[in-house]
């Protein structure tokens, strides 16, 4: 499908990788560049539970688990309507391991792009240290670096994003995304 084509239908672009590994940056620059598009932040749905929030470690406990699948389906379920409705709906969140086929087996729209953002861990810890705010507490980047590279299954488009601007991330995103066969 040629970049202007895929601009103008409804889709939905996933956007994973590591805590600060400029997700959000990356999918509301995208969302930006597309005539009509939402930007599902993920992260808004973990929020949203108030009472009895488990958050996500190392080892998490079946409850964290639970709601980390509830907050996929919400996500999945949001951009799928704002696809119905026309839009590109473009979905951000960290999304390793085994989690990220079941939130593409959750998100029924095709056509549907999988973008994994990959800078080195050197990056990511440079991009942490110039943030205002600090995503990282039980976890380190090394952990989650490593659980991006070796449990999350090679799904979609991967980028080394280390060197790359927020535009040429997004250039790369729209020249050289491919729909996920499903």
């Amino acid at each position: 499908m040629a970049d202007s084509d895929r601009e103008f239908a409804p889709a939905v672009y996933l956007i994973t990788g590591i805590q600060a590994a400029g997700k959000s940056t990356v999918a509301q620059a995208l969302a930006e560049r597309l005539p009509r598009s939402a930007h599902v932040r993920g992260d808004v749905f973990r929020r949203f539970v108030v009472g009895g929030r488990r958050e996500m470690s190392p080892n998490p406990d079946p409850e964290a688990l639970a709601q980390l699948r509830l907050r996929h389906r919400l996500a999945a379920r949001t951009a799928d309507d704002y696809a119905n409705a026309g839009f590109t709906a473009v979905v951000q969140d960290v999304v390793l391991g085994d989690m990220l086929p079941y939130l593409i087996g959750e998100i029924r729209t095709d056509p549907l792009y999988v973008v994994v953002l990959a800078p080195s861990p050197a990056a990511v810890a440079a991009r942490e240290a110039a943030r205002a705010k600090t995503a990282y507490g039980t976890f380190t980047v090394a952990d989650l670096d490593m659980g991006l590279r070796e449990t999350t299954p090679p799904l979609g488009l991967w980028l080394d994003t280390s060197d790359l601007t927020v535009e040429q991330t997004v250039d790369a995103i729209l020249a050289r995304a491919e729909p996920i066969a499903r």
